[in-house]
């Protein structure tokens, strides 16, 4: 049992456009976790990827008994999407959506807590369980059955780490996205604390990158609750202060959230193994493994 979703979840996309229709396409490919509905205003009562498309997710839950959805919705109305999701049942929500106003995603936010809901993102690539469940935009051909679990703020960069651990013979238990915009619905803190308690993960890979302090608060808790062994890798050690390095979460403001900080910050844990190169992710991942066994 995964420790979000699985092959019995049923997926809802919300707003299913050209981009949604290509990733639901792609999802009922993969195999596991059917998309069940999707929504998309002025298209309730017809079909998209031969999914049923109804107005909204109320409507969509209580035809299709959808749990999780994946929002496609344009950032000025994410943070209502999220909210309808959540008000209507829907327990785990994947949001793609980038850029969704600070404010209005701490509204969100709090309000999903409020309905026991969980949001992954935004800007996030997704959530991918092997053989079971992908909700997202990651792509589908790069996983494998296994023990790594990844929690990651750039989506390039779990691609990268997830592809080096299946080429070395490894897999992946739960990959997941939280996204690089500054107000994660999930932290690392959140999923770590998962990953350890899940009896279908042996080690974690962190991808983390400049600006905020969500890795030293993971390499804190890590230090006092993390048995499983940890690889860890920091992007943006080249980028100067003061400039955003793609996410808005990326940003170094007065000295704080550096590369060296976090780098620091994990080593000083004495448990985590931090990867110095994008090239080594998969390699430090597999010698922590072998070093615990």
């Amino acid at each position: 049992m995964s420790i979000l979703v699985n092959r019995d979840t049923r997926i809802l996309i919300q707003n299913i456009g050209n981009f949604g229709e290509f990733h639901a396409k792609l999802t009922q490919g993969f195999g596991g976790a059917p998309v069940v509905a999707a929504t998309k205003i002025g298209k309730g009562g017809t079909k998209i990827a031969d999914v049923p498309v109804f107005e909204t997710v109320e409507e969509a839950v209580r035809e299709t008994g959808a749990t999780a959805s994946g929002v496609f919705v344009p950032a000025f109305a994410a943070a209502d999407a999220i909210m309808e999701a959540a008000d209507a049942g829907i327990k785990v929500i994947v949001v793609v959506t980038e850029g969704i106003p600070a404010l209005d995603m701490v509204r969100a936010k709090e309000f999903a807590k409020s309905k026991g809901a969980r949001i992954i993102g935004p800007n996030s690539p997704g959530v991918v369980v092997p053989e079971e469940c992908r909700i997202g935009i990651a792509p589908v051909d790069i996983y494998r059955k296994g023990t790594v679990g990844v929690i990651s703020r750039s989506g390039t960069l779990t691609y990268v780490g997830v592809n080096q651990v299946t080429e070395l013979g490894h897999g992946q238990s739960t990959v997941i996205g939280i996204g690089g915009d500054p107000v994660p619905g999930t932290t690392f803190v959140d999923l770590l604390r998962l990953f350890e308690d899940d009896p279908e993960t042996e080690g974690i890979m962190l991808i983390g990158e400049i600006g905020g302090s969500a890795e030293e608060e993971a390499a804190a808790f890590i230090s006092e609750h993390v048995t499983k062994p940890v690889c860890a890798f920091i992007a943006g050690a080249t980028a100067p202060p003061g400039k955003r390095m793609g996410h808005a979460g990326a940003v170094i403001l007065r000295g704080k959230g550096t590369a060296a900080s976090k780098i620091q910050a994990f080593e000083d844990t004495g448990k985590v193994a931090v990867a110095k190169l994008p090239s080594q992710i998969g390699e430090t991942m597999i010698t922590a493994l072998r070093k615990k066994k």
